[in-house]
């Protein structure tokens, strides 16, 4: 017997649009953590990393932009649900063979409804912030492969991406 194939919760039968009713699902632990990158021209990477430059200003605004990002989610979203936030953290990797940043997104929360959305959103306003302030340096830089890389808790439990 094969299983159904899988329907998008945010549209009804007649396939309109619609908020997912979480109003009868328990408040679970979940937490999502998404990954994105950030490119860069060797130069615009090299004035970012030299010592005494903007390294820790540039990551640490796009630290503060993620943050604030993940918290208005549902905001950006339309059909988000707004949920409470008990931890966002967002670190940085620095590629250097690759005149890149990685970013990395972590959002927990004990609540009805999961926090990929929140992650994403998180890990896409970091590297926003950083092509913003970086941009001076080189319009060509690409932001790539943001996407959720695990999540956990509710009805569907652990997911992680597979390499």
């Amino acid at each position: 017997m094969s299983s159904p194939l899988p329907a998008l919760s945010h549209l009804d039968d007649s396939g309109q649009i619609r908020m997912v009713d979480v109003g009868a699902k328990t408040d679970t632990e979940r937490v999502a953590v998404a990954s994105g990158r950030v490119r860069m021209n060797a130069q615009a990477y090299g004035l970012l990393t030299a010592p005494g430059q903007g390294k820790g200003e540039v990551l640490n605004t796009a630290r503060v932009a993620a943050v604030l990002a993940a918290k208005r989610c549902a905001d950006l979203i339309p059909l988000c649900h707004s949920l409470p936030l008990a931890f966002v953290g967002v670190d940085f990797s620095l590629l250097e063979d690759k005149h890149a940043i990685e970013v990395r997104a972590t959002c927990r929360t004990q609540y009805k409804t999961g926090v990929e959305m929140e992650a994403m959103t998180a890990c896409s306003v970091a590297a926003l912030t950083i092509y913003d302030m970086c941009k001076a340096a080189d319009k060509g830089i690409v932001i790539e492969d943001i996407r959720l890389e695990y999540k956990a808790g509710g009805k569907s439990g652990q997911w992680r991406r597979q390499p």
